[in-house]
C-alpha cells in the first residue's frame, strides 16, 4: 500500500459524505484533535517512562483513543447521530480524573505558570492546543450541525490536562510555579 494517493493535490480531502477544502472548518476542526492527540502521544510516552506516573500514561492512552473518536465525530459531512462515538460517559470519566488529579495535588490559590516537570510542561502544552479544538469545534458549529458529545468532551478534557499537570508535578516531587504578580484567585478547598 502507498502512503501517498495525489487525491488532496489539488488542495481538497474526502470526509464522511464528501470532499471539502483541507480549510474547510470540519478539517480544521479534526485536524486540530488530531495535533492534540500527538501531543497526548508526547505526554504518555513521558508518564510511562516514570513509575510514580504509570496510571497517568495509561489515562493518555485512552485519552488518545478518544481523541480519534472526537475527529470521527468531526468528520461527517452531513449529521449521522447512529455512528457517533463519543458518549456523555466519557466526559463524566474525565470529571472522575479531573477530581483525583486534583485531590493529588497541594491547594492552589494562584495562577500558576506552565512547567515544573518536563511532564507538566508537556500537558500545559496539551491544555492549550485542546483549548484551540474547542474554539475550532465551536467555530465549525456555528455553520454546520455537528454532535454536542465532542465539545463537551474537549471542554472537560482541558481541564483535565490543567489537573494532570499538576498531579505530575506533585507525584514527581516537583511543585508548580506560581505567577508571581497573580491574586488570590483559587478559593481554598476543602478536603473534608
Amino acid at each position: 500500500m502507498k502512503l501517498y494517493t495525489r487525491t488532496g493535490d489539488s488542495g481538497k480531502t474526502s470526509m464522511k459524505g464528501g470532499r471539502v477544502l483541507k480549510d474547510d472548518p470540519h478539517v480544521e476542526a479534526y485536524g486540530t484533535v488530531d495535533e492534540l492527540n500527538s501531543f497526548v502521544g508526547i505526554a504518555a510516552a513521558q508518564a510511562a517512562s516514570t513509575a510514580a506516573t504509570q496510571a497517568l500514561a495509561a489515562e493518555l492512552v485512552e485519552i488518545q483513543q478518544e481523541l480519534f473518536d472526537c475527529g470521527s465525530d468531526l468528520a461527517f459531512a452531513i449529521p449521522a447521530e447512529q455512528h457517533y462515538k463519543v458518549t456523555a460517559e466519557m466526559t463524566e470519566r474525565l470529571e472522575q480524573w479531573i477530581d483525583a488529579h486534583t485531590d493529588a495535588a497541594p491547594a492552589i490559590q494562584r495562577f500558576i505558570l506552565p512547567g515544573g516537570s518536563e511532564l507538566s510542561a508537556t500537558l500545559h502544552v496539551c491544555r492549550t492546543v485542546c483549548r484551540r479544538a474547542e474554539r475550532r469545534i465551536v467555530t465549525l458549529s456555528s455553520s454546520h450541525p455537528i454532535p454536542a458529545e465532542p465539545l463537551k468532551y474537549m471542554n472537560r478534557l482541558s481541564d483535565y490536562f490543567f489537573a494532570a499537570a499538576r498531579a505530575a508535578n506533585a507525584l514527581l516531587g516537583v511543585p508548580d510555579t506560581e505567577y508571581v504578580r497573580s491574586a488570590n484567585v483559587f478559593k481554598t478547598r476543602d478536603k473534608s
